[in-house]
């Protein structure tokens, strides 16, 4: 009788542990990479140095790319690594002027 109280109870805490992670520990967003871009892209314009943002591809996984005006490291230092479990990487791509 207690040995099979044990199994579902050592499955209910693993179940536990895992809850909010996938591979590596990252946290799992709750909200789709398109809607944490755009509840985030306001905020992070108003970051002095801050270009543009987008979704891109890092490493074969969607992540939220932050474009840069220039390669100071204060400003790369203000942007966050992650928004909501996703991915944030800085690029350096100059001023974006339209055409």
């Amino acid at each position: 009788m207690i040995g099979r109280m044990i199994v579902p109870v050592l499955l209910a805490g693993a179940l536990a542990a895992c809850a909010g992670t996938h591979s590596g520990g990252a946290t799992v967003a709750a909200r789709s990479i398109d809607a944490v871009l755009a509840a985030h892209t306001d905020s992070l314009l108003a970051l002095r140095g801050v270009v543009g943002t987008a979704i891109a591809l890092c490493d074969g996984e969607r992540c939220i790319k932050v474009f840069l005006a220039d390669s100071n490291p204060d400003i790369k230092r203000g942007i966050p690594s992650r928004l909501e479990g996703y991915r944030v990487v800085a690029e350096v791509t100059g001023t974006i002027r339209p055409r």
